[in-house]
Order: structure tokens, then sequence, then C-alpha cells
């Protein structure tokens, strides 16, 4: 995903791309899988699917759980190349926080937020006042400032000056701003800030959540970048196997596939390409589950997000649930795919997650997988190879949206500016 989106980028701004993947399909660890026979191959689980799973061409199955935040940068990004036209975006029905063993609806409305049993009469005051400064507040303008620094003032003395209680803080740092741990607290508050609101910008534009999902899966996304770029004149190939990336004197100059050099001046890849130049920084476990039923307490939702903030279940770094059905063309008729994630904290990460699949029960079929956090060893400034990090548990693309512009800076010197990803020409399929 997000060598597509790169190679997307770099093509618009009249670089020559050439584009290789080992795999028979694009979008590497963020592809989709269908059909349904090829998951059961990929996880090595013995037999056929059971004909209960219906056709198998139906199911296209996201090995790596994310929504896109209907404010945030991916979707900025869709919208200024206009990719959007390649994809059709569906608006998840609901976004869901654990307390106590339930799960509640996280308030998208203010209606919602009085009649929310997330907190007692007097809290739900006291919160509502904290909304409106963070509505209100614009770094770039101190009197919305209230007596706080935005760049030296903590997060917790924030949540004290509003005089909101641990339930409540613990709902708005996991479940809007979407942190997964709880250092944030005693960072400044600049960034909390701006990410409740991207939460409540993004909510603003859909009304259900701020959650966007594409019909036919995440791996539409790369498959989009990937069509801007061959319009732009960028080269594709797929099932090209990487015998070697050749380096001389320090510096990338090639690369050889099936006994031929492609030569460059610039390479971008994942990890798996470079085991020697990351380093592992973690774990995250996945869980993909099939269900038959929508989740329990979610009003019957075809599709949501259930955030278990770690406070709740005694880890450091929280639980996330996605879930999706066959309103989004990912599954087969009536069927259901939930994805929990996390990162992995102990030497049994099966345990970890298993508040998160009582939510789910019961499930028909489970797929678990288990994959190194790695992240590059140096910025690839001397040998100009330019290592994305794996994803992360967290399930939007902000996080991933970062690394790309990170990678745009490394590569180009210059600040990422989304005006440049704006389309040069009228494409010349004759599309509207």
């Amino acid at each position: 995903m997000y060598e597509c989106i790169l190679s997307g980028i770099m093509s618009v701004n009249g670089k020559k791309v050439l584009h290789m993947d080992r795999n028979p399909y694009y979008g590497g660890e963020s592809a989709s899988i269908t059909p349904l026979e090829d998951l059961y191959k990929r996880f090595k689980i013995p037999g056929a699917p059971p004909a209960s799973m219906g056709r198998g061409r139906d199911w296209n199955v996201d090995l790596i759980p994310k929504f896109l935040m209907a404010n945030g940068q991916l979707v900025k990004m869709l919208l200024y190349t206009e990719v959007t036209r390649y994809l059709d975006f569906k608006v998840t029905e609901g976004s869901f926080v654990y307390k106590g063993g339930k799960i509640y609806k996280v308030p998208s409305t203010e209606a919602e937020a009085l009649a929310s049993s997330l907190m007692g009469l007097f809290e739900k005051r006291r919160f509502r006042k904290f909304l409106v400064y963070v509505a209100n507040f614009d770094e770039k303008d101190p009197r919305t400032f209230e007596g706080i620094d935005p760049k030296k003032t903590a997060m917790r003395e924030v949540y004290k000056k509003f005089d909101l209680g641990q339930d409540v803080i613990d709902f708005t740092g996991h479940a809007l701003a979407l942190y997964r741990t709880d250092d944030y607290l005693d960072q400044p508050c600049c960034e909390t800030i701006n990410r409740i609101k991207l939460y409540s910008e993004s909510l603003a534009r859909y009304g259900k959540s701020p959650y966007l999902y594409p019909l036919y899966g995440l791996g539409e996304l790369p498959q989009g970048f990937a069509r801007l770029s061959a319009i732009y004149g960028g080269t594709y190939m797929l099932n090209k196997p990487i015998e070697e990336i050749i380096v001389q004197n320090g510096k990338v100059i090639g690369v050889k596939s099936e006994g031929e050099v492609a030569r460059c001046k610039q390479l971008i890849c994942d990890p798996s390409y470079v085991k020697d130049r990351v380093e592992k920084v973690g774990q995250v476990i996945r869980v993909i589950c099939i269900l038959s039923h929508p989740i329990k307490n979610t009003n019957d939702a075809n599709s949501c997000q259930i955030i278990i903030p770690q406070n709740q279940v005694n880890r450091k770094s929280d639980i996330y649930v996605c879930m999706i059905s066959s309103a989004h063309n990912v599954a087969a008729q009536g069927k259901y795919i939930a994805i929990v994630s996390t990162t992995v904290e102990t030497k049994e990460p099966e345990k970890e997650i298993r508040p998160a699949l009582e939510l789910l029960e019961p499930i028909e079929q489970k797929f678990v997988s288990i994959s190194d956090l790695l992240v590059p060893k140096d910025l690839g400034t001397e040998s100009q190879i330019f290592i994305s990090r794996t994803y992360d548990a967290t399930t939007h693309f902000e996080t991933t949206c970062d690394d790309i512009k990170n990678i745009y800076k490394r590569m180009t010197g210059s600040e990422f500016d989304f005006e440049e990803m704006k389309r040069k020409k009228n494409d010349i399929y004759g599309e509207d």
C-alpha cells in the first residue's frame, strides 16, 4: 500500500517509476485475499471451506484491518489524486467502546451523548464543555486557548481543568483521539486536541461514524494508486521475483530480477525485501474471524469498530475489532468478517485478545497471524533505499500516511504538499 501510493505520487510528480512485486496481486501486506480457498491455504487450514461459507469468489478478506477517517489524510490523498473515481465507499455504521465487560456506542451526536449511559449527567455537562472547547480551539489563535499552552500544557492537565473522570478520559483518549496507549497524557496537548477535532470533523461529514470503508475491500486502494501511476507512465510488474538489490559504494544502483537488472537512483520497498536493513520493535497479533451474525449489542450493524481501552483489560495497549460484512462485497450473503488486532505484550498473545473474541462468539472460523513490527535502521539518505514500516495495530490509516509523508520528505528533501498530488492533465482514457 505505502509503495503503491508513493509510486502514484512520484509518477504524478514526473518521476520515472518501475514497480515490481513478487506477489501475483497488488498491495503486499495490505491486500484483500480472494477467493476464500486462498485464505484457507495461506493460513494452512486443512480442507476446503465448508459449503455454508457460500461461493469462494464472493469473499475479499483483508489481511490487515483498517478504516479510513472521513476527514483524514488518506481520503485527502484519494480526493486530490482523483483515485476516488475508481472506488466506492460506505460509511461504517458505528463506533463502540468497551467498558466494564459491555460495549457502548461512542456518541455521534449531542442527543446521543446526552442519552448515552457511558457517563452520568454531571459528567456529560463537563464533557460537553470540553468538546465545545476542542471545537473552538485553533492553534493559530491564542484567544481560543483559555489559559492552556498547546505546546507545553500536558493533556492530563487539560482533563483536570475540565474535571473529567477516569472513564471519560479513557473513552476520549482511546475512542476519539485513537491513542493505543496512555503515553499521550504527559505530552503537550496540541496533538490530542487536533486528533479529537479530526474525529469530530470526520463524524460531521457523514453522521453515523467517522470511518469509511471501500467496497470490495482495502485491496482496492493500492490498485487505485497503481492505476494513477500507470496513467502517468509508471510501469507495473506483478509476479516478479526480486533476486538482489544491487548496491555500489553504499548507494543503490539497481534491482536484479530473473537475470536482468533494472537500474535506479532511488528505491522504495517494504521490510520483507531488505531484512538486513530493518529491526524488530515488537509484534502485532491479528485474528480474522468469520461470523454468521452481527456482533451483539451493536444494533445489528453491518459494519463497526470496537475499541477496548487498555485500562479496561489491564493492558498497556488497546485491543481493536473491525467488523465488515456482505454489505461491503467482501463476504458471502449473511456473513460477517471481524478482525481483532493488538500489540503483543506477553508470551501468550492469543490469551491477550480473549476479551475481544468473547464479544464475537460464536465464531465459525478463525485465522490467526502474529507479525513482527519492523522499522528501517536508517533514514535511507546514504543508500537511497527508503523502507516503509510494517503496519501497526491501529485501525485507521493516519499513522500510515504519516510514514508516507516522512518517506516523501526523505526522498525529495521537501515537505509533503497535498497540492503537488493534484492531477496534471485530463486522463487519456476518456473517463469523466
